[in-house]
């Protein structure tokens, strides 16, 4: 059972589509994601990729983020993001959910010069491989340069992957803080103005 874990939905449970393909972000490591990110959620514009139960842009909306926007492929999943949007009584003005796939949105959101304070990204994890460049999705991720056009000067991408998996954090990206719990990293990172 996931709940969210702080703000004006404190305690409410989240629904989670049943199979393998959502991964929800445990209650313990979105509570270290957002005691790491204190006051930073306050008033953000938010953007949710892969967001699967949609628990972590809640979690921000809950906390006082200004909007989220949420994307999801699945649509069965997205319909379960409106659902839990529904059941913590938050503001649903304030909260979209789009279909689509998340790099397809990236592109899209650059050509349309949307920015965000934050963007959280915690996408299906890939299996174990050799040693070298991780190949996941979460590498991809660092290696899309429009993802760095979306994201507003200062601010800040939350990216999780397992913790078999050799991530590596590439220009213009710069390391602010990585959290560990079980088989799941969450790096905390911003774009080094120095490298733009």
């Amino acid at each position: 059972m996931m709940r969210i874990t702080g703000g004006k939905a404190t305690g409410r449970v989240l629904r989670v589509p049943h199979g393998r393909r959502v991964r929800p972000t445990p209650d313990r490591v979105k509570q270290a994601i957002f005691n790491s990110l204190g006051t930073f959620v306050q008033e953000a514009e938010v953007l949710e990729l892969f967001a699967g139960s949609g628990a972590l842009g809640l979690e921000c909306l809950s906390r006082g983020a200004r909007r989220v926007l949420a994307i999801e492929a699945n649509a069965r999943h997205a319909a379960w993001i409106q659902k839990n949007l529904v059941a913590t009584g938050l503001p649903q003005e304030a909260f979209h959910v789009r279909v689509q796939d998340a790099f397809a949105a990236i592109r899209q959101l650059a050509e349309a010069g949307e920015q965000f304070d934050l963007i959280l990204a915690d996408p299906p994890f890939g299996p174990k491989a050799a040693p070298g460049q991780s190949q996941s999705l979460s590498q991809k991720l660092l290696h899309t340069p429009e993802l760095v056009r979306v994201l507003r000067p200062n601010g800040r991408l939350v990216l999780g992957h397992a913790s078999w998996d050799s991530v590596e954090v590439i220009p213009p990206w710069k390391e602010l803080r990585v959290l560990r719990h079980g088989d799941s990293v969450m790096r905390i990172l911003t774009v080094n103005e120095a490298s733009e």
